[in-house]
């Protein structure tokens, strides 16, 4: 592996704090790859304002470039993963594996018990992940999701022990 030179190592490690509002827009960038209704910077503010929502970055180790985000709203004892998405160029290098370990680390240290998500039947590479932090499906939403050709697609529903 050739490395950049001259070499940093803050370059390399990315950093996860919690999403700020400063970085709105790059999120809705990175929302709107993945999901037919996209989620625009007003959403991103109605989230970030909520007192129930929690909202993590996963950034470059410069600290100076958004690669992806998670979001998650508390009901307690459970929560649901409302969207988790990473930078489109950054996939495939276990970003996501990170940002998700760290962000249910943090909903756990809220005393969130229990965490709930819905995600697309045809997404094998997300559900895989899932899967990996003992999520498990325990019901479905026929057309639930609407896609970027029109057509709808089902969603699973799942769910994990943060305890």
């Amino acid at each position: 592996m050739k490395l950049p030179w001259p070499f940093s190592p803050r370059a390399l490690d990315p950093v996860i704090r919690a999403l700020q509002d400063r970085w709105l827009h790059k999120a809705a960038q990175i929302h709107s790859a993945f999901f037919a209704r996209a989620w625009g910077p007003a959403d991103f503010t109605e989230l970030l304002v909520d007192q129930s929502v929690v909202a993590d970055g996963l950034f470059d180790g410069t600290g100076q470039k958004l690669l992806g985000f998670a979001l998650s709203r508390k009901v307690a004892p459970e929560a649901e993963l409302l969207s988790i998405a990473i930078d489109s160029g950054q996939q495939g290098r276990g970003l996501g594996k990170s940002l998700l370990r760290a962000h249910l680390s943090r909903l756990a240290s809220q005393e969130i018990q229990e965490i709930f998500l819905e995600v697309e039947q045809e997404n094998v590479s997300a559900i895989s992940l899932y899967r990996s932090f003992g999520f498990v499906t325990v019901g479905e939403r026929t057309g639930y999701y609407q896609k970027k050709d029109g057509s709808r697609a089902t969603a699973l529903v799942m769910r994990a022990s943060l305890t």
